[in-house]
């Protein structure tokens, strides 16, 4: 039996998918300390010299890799995991991209444009964009997941009860995530680090960016839980609140046409007030703008609101 303690999980050690019988890259115990360096989620396709053609030759057999898996000692079917995020080392790099057929406007915008951000990993001041635009940071892992107990092999792409490509941007550092486990050993594996994304991830990335993620793993006996759930260490959006927001809405009956509607909504606004292209529009309120189910008991019509905020060009 191993007893806690501290254990690095370096970039090569990473595999596309989850698949209850891939090999543990590393056995623990609970209460150990694993710091995982994590590749960006384009498995290193897109770098800082890249340009848009190498948005549309992106090897889709090589997104979103995570490191792992892990297997933590005494964890079996019922149990949880109890991750608690201790920091991330960022690494001054990301990109966003508009990849066809991917994000919730994909009808509206079927070219391949990227957006390539260099920022300070130190201080973490608000990364540059364009000429005037400045978005606050806040780092996290977009994907933290368990194995599943169904067999074979599954895409990474979908969030499942076990958590996987969740990409809440509140899985930052001082948060607890408590995950279910469906297999033996829970066969944990995380990635997919963001250096900022708005909720909803709207254009499909947010800013993809390399970086370690230091998590304590610990084992809750039992715990009967069938989705994921978090708590927070304090307050979620101070990065943004400053000068506040504006919101453009979506209303009806469908929560989707909604969502859509609003997002819309603000890429036009940003287009008209800032100059923005339409497309570098979607790829910033990607990167920190939220999506917000703002009323859904007044039937038959729901609102979501989008809110983009405004300390980003002031």
């Amino acid at each position: 039996m191993c007893n806690a303690g501290s254990y690095t999980i370096h970039n090569h050690q990473h595999h596309f998918g989850w698949d209850n019988t891939f090999a543990p890259v590393e056995t623990v115990a609970p209460g150990s300390t694993i710091e995982f360096h994590c590749v960006d989620s384009s498995a290193g396709q897109l770098t800082a010299d890249s340009t848009v053609k190498d948005v549309k030759t992106l090897d889709f057999g090589k997104i979103n890799p995570v490191n792992g898996p892990i297997f933590v000692e005494g964890a079996e079917p019922g149990d949880a995991l109890k991750i608690t995020i201790e920091s991330f080392k960022p690494s001054g790099f990301g990109w966003t991209a508009n990849i066809p057929g991917f994000g919730l406007l994909a009808d509206q915008f079927t070219d391949p444009a990227l957006t390539l951000w260099k920022y300070d990993p130190n201080t973490m001041e608000p990364a540059l964009f364009g000429k005037h635009g400045r978005v606050p940071l806040k780092p996290f892992a977009g994907t933290i997941g368990n194995a599943l107990a169904e067999p074979g092999l599954h895409s990474i792409v979908p969030p499942r009860n076990v958590g996987g490509n969740m990409d809440i941007r509140d899985l930052s550092a001082g948060t607890t995530l408590y995950l279910p486990v469906e297999v033996a050993g829970a066969m944990l594996s995380v990635g997919d680090t963001h250096a900022a994304q708005g909720d909803g991830e709207v254009c499909g990335t947010a800013i993809e960016s390399p970086m370690d993620a230091v998590m304590t793993i610990d084992l809750v006996k039992d715990a009967g839980l069938k989705m994921p759930r978090f708590t927070t260490a304090g307050p979620v959006t101070r990065h943004l609140d400053a000068k506040g927001y504006e919101v453009t809405t979506g209303v009806g009956s469908d929560l989707m046409s909604c969502a859509r509607d609003a997002v819309s909504g603000m890429v036009d606004l940003l287009c008209k007030t800032q100059g923005l292209s339409a497309v570098d529009a979607y790829m910033l309120v990607s990167t920190c703008g939220d999506l917000r189910i703002s009323e859904i008991v007044d039937m038959p019509n729901w609102i979501v609101s989008f809110y983009f905020p405004r300390c980003v060009f002031e």
